[in-house]
């Protein structure tokens, strides 16, 4: 009898494609985020990606930065990480030590928001904001609470 295969993608790698292909949902022409929310036994809890609230149509948002608040993309779209959050559909007490899955590291909004929720760890792609502000608020709000953070890699071919 044959042993079994021994090159699977670990639980990081799993969840983080997930993330990535939530992404690829997203309709912002600059930057697409996906996120994937993974209990500690390894269970999908939910996914997300950032885009716009329900109500408002993709065709007619502005996709694009402006110095006028009503036609500012910031202004209007959800985060990857907030939709996940809100996308989930049982008990918050089930996030508890849960694991979001994120391809771009979370903003000091959702920071919190993963807080409030009871998220234990954030695992990320990309730290592209990292030297900003809202990025040095949000790795102060996670260390401050107890929320692990850390980056994973993948191989070229893993992210297509």
């Amino acid at each position: 009898m044959p042993g079994k295969r021994s090159d699977v993608i670990s639980w990081d790698e799993f969840f983080m494609r997930v993330a990535i292909a939530a992404s690829l949902r997203s309709k912002d022409p600059k930057t697409q985020v996906g996120a994937c929310i993974a209990d500690t036994n390894h269970r999908i809890l939910s996914v997300g990606y950032n885009g716009t609230p329900s109500g408002i149509t993709d065709d007619a948002f502005p996709w694009e930065d402006s110095d006028d608040p009503l036609f500012d993309k910031h202004n209007y779209v959800i985060h990857a990480e907030a939709n996940a959050l809100l996308n989930y559909r049982g008990s918050l007490k089930d996030v508890q030590g849960a694991t979001v899955y994120v391809t771009l590291f979370p903003c000091q909004e959702c920071a919190k928001m993963l807080i409030q929720a009871g998220v234990g760890e954030v695992v990320y792609l990309d730290d592209k904001y990292h030297d900003t502000l809202g990025a040095q608020v949000s790795r102060t709000a996670l260390e401050t609470c107890g929320v692990t953070y850390r980056r994973i890699e993948l191989s070229d071919d893993a992210l297509g």
